[in-house]
């Protein structure tokens, strides 16, 4: 078995379809076994026997477009690409804030890999790195400013489109201890 966890585009907690128990419900429904949900936010852990990352993804996002009318993206990791991730420290004395807003921002997998970052997004982000083995950007963003979407996050979302999901550091690290719980 494997553990993956299912990073949901799209979810608004205050969405009558969007809750917890109904996206839980259609993963069980799939057959899928310790199913688990973390935050209200569209982050579903499960466990599964099947290895085929994108065949899970488009099998999961039809499974919540027929079921619950949800047209987002399904992006999934598995538990050791998260675990990997984590132990690298890519925020190494940083502590989440308004200042230093860890972002993580994940590739559906397939996804073509940058072939280089933006030069100098702004002066409030600084973009730390990819990590291609988890497909994933790493920034640091100045969110004290909420009105105004850094260029780094506009650049991800012309170059990607709806093939991305982000999450803060602290989303992930909770992520992966539902995932070893």
């Amino acid at each position: 078995m494997h553990r993956y966890a299912a990073l949901l585009r799209g979810i608004a907690p205050s969405g009558p379809n969007m809750t917890n128990d109904k996206l839980r419900g259609v993963f069980e429904d799939l057959g899928f076994e310790h199913v688990g949900s973390v935050l209200a936010s569209g982050n579903i852990v499960f466990t599964s026997t099947a290895t085929d990352v994108p065949a899970l993804e488009r099998r999961i996002q039809r499974a919540l477009s027929s079921e619950l009318g949800i047209p987002g993206g399904t992006i999934i990791r598995e538990h050791g690409e998260l675990r990997t991730l984590l132990d690298s420290d890519p925020f190494p004395g940083l502590t989440h804030g308004r200042g230093t807003y860890l972002t993580a921002t994940f590739l559906k997998d397939g996804a073509t890999a940058p072939e280089q970052l933006p030069d100098q997004p702004d002066s409030r982000t600084r973009v730390v790195g990819y990590d291609p083995a988890a497909r994933v950007f790493l920034a640091v963003i100045d969110n004290s400013d909420p009105g105004r979407t850094p260029d780094f996050m506009s650049w991800l979302d012309r170059t990607y489109g709806k093939d991305i999901t982000t999450r803060t550091w602290l989303t992930v690290q909770r992520i992966v201890k539902k995932l070893e719980s």
